[in-house]
């Protein structure tokens, strides 16, 4: 399916419960100076988009972008549906390369062997399938927060305070 022509009726029902998850999580507009994001609405940036009037965004909208410019480009799509909902979802907030990242290192939490090169592809998918699903969210959140307290302590002291008013919410995001 091309996903530049993909209409609203070809969503598929995980894809849909992924985007609500997303939904709520980003909420609407929102332009905090201190988020590194910009002003965003629905999760969905200005500066990913320009020219795109983000404040006046709609809901409907922003679920096609998340469509096309997320759920088909990075294949979120060929995962579990568990997997694929909260991968997605921290994709959104930390990027598709981190988020998958993260999975990847899960499922060798699981004991299978797979590279980590932050794309879902067929090996991915495969071992990511043949995870016990409940093993596989336990190590996925696991690696999400590790995820989220490294860039906090990776800021460097005049940066410190910002990702510190962050990382609550985002820990609370990655074990959600």
């Amino acid at each position: 399916m091309d996903p530049s022509t993909s209409a609203p009726d070809a969503y598929s029902p995980e894809f849909l419960t992924a985007v609500e998850r997303v939904l709520a999580n980003e909420g609407g507009y929102s332009s905090n100076p201190a988020d590194p994001g910009g002003a965003t609405n629905f999760g969905i940036s200005a500066r990913s988009h320009p020219g795109l009037a983000v404040a006046a965004l709609t809901r409907d909208a922003a679920v096609e972008i998340y469509w096309r410019e997320w759920w088909l480009r990075y294949g979120f799509a060929d995962l579990p549906a568990a997997a694929a909902a909260k991968t997605f979802d921290l994709a959104v907030n930390m990027g598709a390369e981190n988020a998958i990242r993260c999975l990847q290192r899960a499922i060798r939490a699981c004991g299978l062997p797979l590279p980590e090169d932050g794309v879902i592809g067929p090996a991915t998918a495969a071992e990511a399938a043949r995870a016990d699903p409940a093993v596989l969210m336990a190590a996925l959140r696991s690696e999400l927060a590790a995820h989220y307290r490294l860039v906090a302590a990776k800021s460097n002291q005049n940066d410190r305070d910002h990702d510190n008013k962050f990382l609550k919410g985002w820990l609370i995001r990655a074990y959600r």
